[in-house]
């Protein structure tokens, strides 16, 4: 691992020299790019550094300790040992995680979908719920949102909505999100105060760009109809809906939210293209696909991951056993704490992994 390290080190000083390297500033692809690469290094790099300077004083506690001291200075040594050798596991630790291979979708915009799934109307207020939390957290997290398309309910909330989430590290946060959420609480609809559950579903795709889904236009058939909004009605005369069907594969994407087909065949084609890869990627990772996810899920949305029971005030999250009892702050959009400790017990199956 330090050989390893000690490379890191020689290329990250390596490329902080043709960052500075007139030639270099003045053609901006190249320094943009060796600008990326030493960013990418600078956690590990920093953590590698501050170890080895924690190693040197610790060396020289140990050393210090071995010669004749009165008893003040000894406790003093003795405890400034235990807290540089707590301090050093601590920074081996951070490191190993920093050398775990990255997943290469993590930078990515994500493609959420979420879809009522059983109890009816009650399940579509759910997935309105789950709509609105993770809105508000990419609000929280500086990024952007734009519905790509929404199938409403008469009661309220989505039968479907489909949205795009734009920012950095989006991917890397959110996928985990994929599966069944389950929701337990008394429906507005409930006269008798019975308590019921209901289930949403959460898939969330890496965006595809155009250069890595190459699709054939002759590969595609295009369906034009008229808007619908609730209940069926008819919201737009003109048939600006569109609908894309990727003949090969059989998989369809639908826009009818905005005025203009042009745009809902623009939106409907980067639904396509998320969909298109994330097939192609499950067909290449075969039995690697549960490594790559690891404890945390396989990221199949037919695996119940996280129940909201609303008499308890509380948040269960499966795959971790983690439960939370904040509900209502939770579906504000307080995703953070689940979102890390997912990232961390992902992280924690990998270095198990990593040791075998």
């Amino acid at each position: 691992m330090l050989e390893k390290l000690y490379e890191i080190e020689r290329k990250y000083d390596e490329f902080t020299e043709l960052l500075s390297d007139p030639e270099i500033i003045s053609n901006q692809s190249e320094w943009q790019k060796y600008a990326k690469a030493q960013a990418g290094m600078t956690n590990l790099v920093t953590a590698f550094r501050e170890y080895q300077e924690v190693l040197r004083e610790l060396e020289e506690t140990e050393t210090l300790l071995l010669e004749k001291l009165d008893s003040d200075m000894q406790e003093m040594a003795e405890q400034e040992r235990d807290e540089l050798r707590n301090r050093s596991q601590e920074l081996e630790e951070k490191i190993r995680i920093l050398l775990l291979p990255k997943d290469p979708l993590d930078e990515k915009n994500v493609i959420m979908e979420i879809r009522a799934g059983a109890g009816g109307d009650e399940a579509a207020l759910f997935a309105g719920d789950l709509y609105r939390m993770y809105t508000r957290y990419a609000e929280g997290q500086g990024w952007k949102t734009e519905v790509l398309s929404a199938s409403y309910s008469d009661m309220g909330g989505y039968k479907e909505i489909i949205t795009l989430i734009e920012g950095n590290g989006a991917y890397s946060k959110l996928k985990f999100e994929s599966g069944v959420h389950r929701v337990q609480r008394i429906p507005t609809t409930e006269s008798g105060g019975r308590i019921h559950t209901s289930t949403a579903t959460v898939a969330v795709l890496p965006e595809a760009e155009e250069v890595e889904v190459s699709i054939n236009p002759n590969d595609l058939r295009i369906d034009v109809y008229c808007s619908s909004g609730p209940g069926g009605q008819c919201v737009n005369t003109t048939q600006s809906a569109v609908r894309v069907t990727h003949l090969p594969t059989g998989i369809i994407a639908s826009c009818q939210d905005e005025k203009s087909q042009l745009k809902n065949k623009e939106k409907a084609l980067r639904v396509l293209r998320a969909r298109i890869l994330e097939k192609a990627q499950e067909e290449a990772s075969g039995e690697q696909a549960s490594e790559r996810r690891s404890q945390v899920g396989t990221g199949d949305r037919s695996e119940r991951i996280r129940t909201f029971n609303f008499p308890q005030g509380r948040v269960t999250d499966h795959r971790i056993g983690l439960t939370v009892h904040r509900l209502e702050t939770i579906l504000t959009g307080d995703l953070e704490e689940i979102i890390q400790a997912l990232i961390t017990s992902d992280q924690a199956e990998r270095l198990k992994a990593e040791i075998k």
